[in-house]
């Protein structure tokens, strides 16, 4: 699996322009290799639109079907490393990954909107992470909060999830306090992936969750989500796809670290599974206890984390989008 010739390895992107002025959209497939339901869902699409089934009449869409070439080869998560973090043009680039951000990150400055097409290594029902609300700060600054969320409520999905940067460079910080940072862990850029890096440069940004990597009802949420894209902002003339209602909105507040290979788990955690408080989540190797401070959801818990980096995210429920 490692003597892929990444020297024949190339960026391939496909664009379809309409006629008319519109939308400047990006989407992307495979940032991460075994998360092939984008890749499935944009080669759909992309046939149907060479078919004449869909017609782009305006704007412009660009398709990415295997945004990291090395780690879809593979068929693994990650090349050298992991695409979706530390995502920034490099002078000097170390790494194939590296090489790829100097082509994708101008790709994507050239547009004004990103779906990211992802999927879960466990069942879990499809959801959308989005951005920061509108703000100046240092972190994120951002000022298209109200289309993007208008945005991730048409694409199908009934669950939204906010609060991704904000946590992940609060967890940097407590590292650096509690002197456990490492060159790997203690930069907050380190959680810019490809959404963050859209905002970035001006644009905005959804990942889509569209469920567990094998099952083929995946395939069928991305592609719905690239034709409700399409249609919600007028590259195609189809009927505009409503605004999702009875949805859940989450913000995550709190990210853990393992800290010993002997912490472990107290049973096994699924992302969103319900927290009540005083719920036992974990158990350190020196017996501490981790328990849920209030009620919540569980995100992302990584029982094969590494010590010293993320283990497990809790999440509690806004009143919405």
């Amino acid at each position: 699996m490692n003597d892929i010739d990444t020297s024949r390895l190339q960026l391939k992107s496909i664009a379809y322009e309409g006629l008319a002025p519109g939308a400047r959209l990006v989407i992307l497939g495979a940032v991460h290799g075994n998360e092939t339901c984008g890749t499935r869902a944009i080669e759909r699409v992309m046939r149907e639109i060479d078919a004449g089934e869909i017609a782009i009449g305006a704007g412009l869409v660009t398709f990415v079907p295997r945004a990291n070439p090395l780690a879809f080869a593979r068929g693994e998560r990650m090349g050298e490393r992991n695409l979706n973090r530390n995502l920034f043009p490099r002078d000097n680039p170390v790494d194939f990954e590296d090489r790829i951000a100097n082509r994708l990150c101008p790709l994507l400055a050239r547009h004004e909107v990103l779906l990211d097409l992802h999927s879960t290594r466990a069942r879990t029902e499809p959801f959308a992470l989005v951005g920061p609300r509108d703000n100046t700060g240092k972190l994120e600054p951002f000022k298209h909060s109200q289309a993007e969320r208008a945005l991730a409520r048409r694409l199908g999905v009934r669950r939204f999830v906010e609060g991704w940067l904000d946590t992940y460079a609060r967890g940097v910080e407590r590292r650096v306090r509690e002197g456990r940072a490492t060159a790997a862990n203690s930069d907050a850029r380190y959680g810019v992936g490809t959404t963050e890096y859209m905002r970035s440069v001006g644009g905005y940004a959804i990942t889509l969750e569209c469920g567990q990597h094998e099952d083929p009802a995946a395939v069928d949420v991305a592609y719905r989500a690239i034709r409700n894209t399409l249609a919600f902002l007028g590259l195609t003339r189809d009927a505009p796809p409503p605004a999702v209602e009875g949805y859940e909105a989450l913000r995550i507040r709190e990210v853990v670290d393992r800290v010993h290979a002997d912490d472990r788990f107290a049973r096994e955690w699924a992302s969103f599974d319900s927290l009540a408080p005083g719920d036992e989540i974990a158990r350190r190797r020196d017996g501490e206890v981790i328990k849920a401070a209030a009620g919540g959801r569980i995100l992302f818990p990584d029982p094969g984390s590494k010590p010293g980096h993320e283990w497990f995210y809790i999440a509690e429920n806004v009143p919405g989008i």
